[in-house]
């Protein structure tokens, strides 16, 4: 798998990353393992892991693979902090919320920061992450303790290089004048190019590699919900069902309608040629792509031989280009 450097940085990563955020939920321990194998065998060295997955389960499975299975120092591990389960409100007649349903709080206070990256480190029995991001933006948290918290961070060794998810581009711009942030990851796919306009300009201006989150726009660009909505979806799932069906609209079949056009062109899947879409990007480096199953992965790891015509390219950015 190819190699990239991402931004104006040292650091080098497969230009597809494998992400675990279904590992513990729809996906057990068994299947991760054989995912992980797979997908450094083909060349990947970007993993993605997160205390907040599935409750901490991901980063549990992915601690038992590391040493045994795969080893520590052929992977990118890529980390994150600042996230914290909170009691969901109460209902709206005043009954206490399920709770099997928690919230997600947002703190990135030094001491939360910290105190998270310690534990990640110690649960994955390892002296740092090669990527730590501040998991969102905290408007509690002065931006200069978030900037010295990832300053003693990288300084200590326990981080080599830090990034951000999920921030607008001016939150971005700011915090990278006054910390070294390498890396950026943002929602980017066919069915959302809003980073295009701001976060992608701005990552560039400041020497700060992209990579794509949600690069399949919750598996709408594989084609599976053309015909309707498969039982063993997302979208049949009760907890994303809103959020999927919420974004079938018209602009998302015509898209799904061209990459399934370029795919029988090109004797490929639709998959296959909205990742190589995403991975050609300007500025990006790298995209997080889960999969539920060795089945799955293997579809995602042939985008990595997939190099898309000229024309088709911009047949997809004309049918995906936003109207608004």
């Amino acid at each position: 798998m190819e190699q990239r450097t991402v931004g104006r940085s040292g650091l080098r990563v497969s230009r597809i990353g494998l992400a675990t955020h279904t590992w513990g939920s729809r996906t057990d321990a068994e299947d991760a393992a054989v995912q992980l194998v797979a997908f450094v065998e083909a060349g990947g060295t970007l993993v993605d892991t997160s205390p907040a997955y599935a409750g901490g389960a991901a980063q549990r499975i992915l601690a038992d693979l590391l040493g045994d299975l795969v080893s520590r120092d052929d992977l990118v591990l890529s980390g994150c902090a600042g996230l914290h389960p909170r009691p969901a409100p109460p209902t709206a007649d005043g009954t206490p919320p399920m709770p099997q349903v928690p919230g997600i709080g947002v703190d990135t206070s030094r001491r939360t920061l910290l105190r998270q990256l310690d534990r990640t480190l110690l649960e994955l029995g390892t002296d740092h992450l090669d990527i730590w991001h501040i998991a969102a933006w905290d408007p509690r948290t002065p931006l200069d303790e978030v900037a010295a918290t990832v300053e003693l961070a990288v300084r200590s060794g326990r981080v080599r290089y830090a990034g951000v998810r999920g921030f607008t581009a001016w939150q971005l711009a700011s915090l990278a004048a006054l910390a070294p942030i390498t890396v950026a990851q943002a929602p980017y796919s066919l069915l959302a190019r809003g980073a295009e306009d701001d976060t992608v300009p701005a990552a560039a201006h400041h020497g700060v590699g992209m990579i794509a989150t949600a690069p399949l726009a919750g598996g709408i660009l594989t084609g599976k919900y053309r015909d309707g909505v498969p039982a063993d979806s997302r979208g049949a799932d009760e907890a994303t069902a809103a959020e999927i069906r919420g974004r079938l609209d018209d602009r998302a079949t015509r898209v799904v309608d061209a990459l399934v056009t370029a795919a029988d062109g090109l004797a490929t899947s639709p998959l296959a040629v909205a990742l190589a879409w995403i991975r050609d990007r300007p500025g990006v480096a790298s995209m997080f792509v889960g999969a539920r199953d060795i089945g799955q992965l293997t579809g995602v790891l042939a985008a990595e031989t997939l190099e898309l015509p000229r024309a088709i390219a911009a047949a997809l950015d004309d049918v995906s280009a936003r109207t608004e």
